[in-house]
């Protein structure tokens, strides 16, 4: 088996138009590979292709050209249901990543059964609502206090920290975080840091995270990418990103 978790080779996405002149690329023949276990930090100016490199390989998108391997196996032209399977994801949004009409604990028990063949069957909620009060305490928030709770009731950050946990429920292959802690407010943004390092961490993840936020750049992850116009442009290991300083980090960018 493949020690990547994910490699990209000279993957490119151009947005065609009828005027040959406004034809853009997006995404610049990108190659990447992430070992497994590696927590990537992902930085970039607007119009960087962050969000672009996160659609491309969740399936939002289609390639223009090159190749996306998980695992050492080719997904390129595997449709955004099919990847489900390897790739969670947890977007800046957090109605996004729930179903605002069902519990806590009825979200929960979607995501046990994420990527797998669906039957007719008894949902048997309640056999597994002790575990989710264990998984639902890891943070502490007052998530524990709503597992029969519809998700659309919660907090943003009750739900974005719900969001994470069903992404991590099953130990994706791939975990991709996209800047699920911008729309919170500073101290919720930080609990929800802290968990999301907690998971990634002690279940060895692999992880790409996207953030604008330097502070947190610089605390977590083993590897820090910056993108700019659709190319990695600075790939920095863990002991080149613990050298810097957020003035270094904010030179990047001038």
């Amino acid at each position: 088996m493949s020690e990547s978790a994910l490699e990209m080779k000279n993957v490119v996405k151009v947005i065609d138009s009828a005027v040959q002149e406004d034809r853009k690329i997006i995404m610049d023949s990108l190659s990447l590979t992430i070992k497994k276990g590696e927590f990537v930090v992902i930085l970039g100016g607007n119009g960087a292709g962050k969000s672009t490199l996160f659609n491309l390989i969740s399936g939002n998108l289609k390639l223009t050209s090159g190749e996306i391997k998980i695992s050492g196996e080719n997904i390129s032209d595997w449709p955004e249901e099919k990847r489900a399977k390897h790739v969670a994801r947890v977007f800046q949004d957090p109605k996004m990543g729930t179903a605002p009409r069902m519990t806590v604990s009825e979200n929960l028990l979607l995501a046990m059964y994420r990527g797998e063949a669906r039957s007719l069957q008894k949902r048997q909620l309640k056999k597994h609502k002790q575990s989710f009060m264990g998984l639902v305490k890891l943070i502490d928030n007052g998530l524990k206090n709503h597992l029969d709770t519809p998700t659309g009731n919660l907090s943003g950050g009750q739900r974005q920290a719900l969001s994470l946990l069903m992404a991590t429920m099953k130990n994706p292959d791939l975990l991709l975080l996209d800047e699920h802690t911008a729309a919170l407010d500073p101290k919720t943004s930080i609990q929800l840091m802290e968990l999301t390092n907690q998971r990634v961490t002690e279940n060895k993840l692999t992880c790409l995270m996207i953030t604008h936020n330097m502070e947190y750049a610089l605390k977590y992850g083993n590897r820090l990418l910056i993108l700019e116009n659709g190319k990695i442009v600075r790939d920095l290991n863990l002991q080149e990103k613990a050298s810097l300083q957020l003035g270094d980090l904010l030179q990047f960018f001038k």
